[in-house]
């Protein structure tokens, strides 16, 4: 059973958290605030909670759930913890400016990524960028009636990308491995399409497919 630390004390956190735990996994979430999981605690007696060092030094493969504008700081406080290790990377480069007309706005230029910046910080950790391009009511097996959404994946390493390939497949997914890091500023700007349709129509039960012939 392979160990999962969940960095970030949020609903993502939590709602994956639950997701590895009801899969089998033991799981570690690692949060500033322990009493911000005391409900959470109540409903998954099996789950451990503890600081993002902790967190980050107990998982062997880490899931990154924090606000995008942390992102980076959270990395650099536990960049000793993951080193070697595979980081699921949930992150979306969000600006603290609101929507434009149902758009985010993203810190991040064209050709940059929040994960590419993260990377660039633990040089010898496997990050994945995957479950930033959906809402957390949809991340653990989602049943839609068209069947398995798509979940658009990258990341250097090409067997970090099949390990998390399988758990994607666990948690009721298609995959789409769009390759190396580069591809990751595409797959962030899927959360931008994403909540479009919610923030001008209050429209937020959908997910991406990929369609082949």
């Amino acid at each position: 059973m392979r160990k999962i630390g969940v960095i970030g004390s949020g609903m993502v956190g939590q709602v994956l958290a639950s997701g590895f735990i009801k899969h089998g996994y033991d799981v570690m979430i690692g949060t500033s605030d322990v009493s911000k999981l005391n409900n959470w605690k109540l409903k998954e007696p099996n789950g451990k909670v503890s600081s993002m060092i902790d967190a980050a030094d107990f998982g062997d493969v880490i899931i990154l759930a924090v606000k995008g504008s942390v992102a980076e700081k959270v990395i650099q406080q536990i960049s000793k913890n993951i080193s070697g290790k595979i980081v699921i990377d949930t992150t979306n480069p969000i600006s603290d400016a609101p929507p434009k007309n149902g758009v985010l706005q993203y810190f991040t230029a064209m050709n940059d990524s929040l994960m590419e910046r993260l990377q660039k910080l633990v040089p010898d950790a496997n990050f994945v960028k995957a479950w930033n391009s959906v809402g957390n009511a949809f991340m653990v097996n989602p049943n839609f009636p068209e069947g398995k959404p798509t979940m658009f994946i990258c990341g250097n390493n090409g067997d970090a990308r099949k390990e998390v390939t399988t758990i994607l497949n666990q948690f009721g997914w298609e995959v789409c491995d769009a390759g190396m890091a580069e591809a990751a500023g595409s797959i962030e700007a899927l959360c931008v399409l994403w909540c479009i349709p919610g923030f001008i129509r209050n429209e937020w039960q959908h997910a991406f497919k990929l369609m082949k012939i």
